[in-house]
């Protein structure tokens, strides 16, 4: 991951969809803000720009984030 062109760490996505979807799994209770946060954050820093959030907890839930890199 970069910020200010500077490598800062390293993601690896739990499943990357022909190299443009970042797919984030979760088996919580309930999504909560955080999980949000942290999905908008991924396509940021891995310069992707469509990333969904699959919960498979108790109620299965899905949350798409898209975020414009240009």
């Amino acid at each position: 991951m970069f910020y200010e062109d500077k490598i800062v760490g390293e993601y690896f996505a739990d499943i990357l969809v022909g190299g443009k979807v970042i797919v984030e799994i979760k088996t919580a209770r309930n999504l909560a803000v955080e999980h949000e946060a942290q999905l908008l954050n991924y396509p940021k820093a891995a310069d992707k720009e469509v990333g969904l959030l699959l919960n498979f907890g108790p109620k299965p839930d899905i949350k798409r984030k898209v975020f414009d890199n240009f």
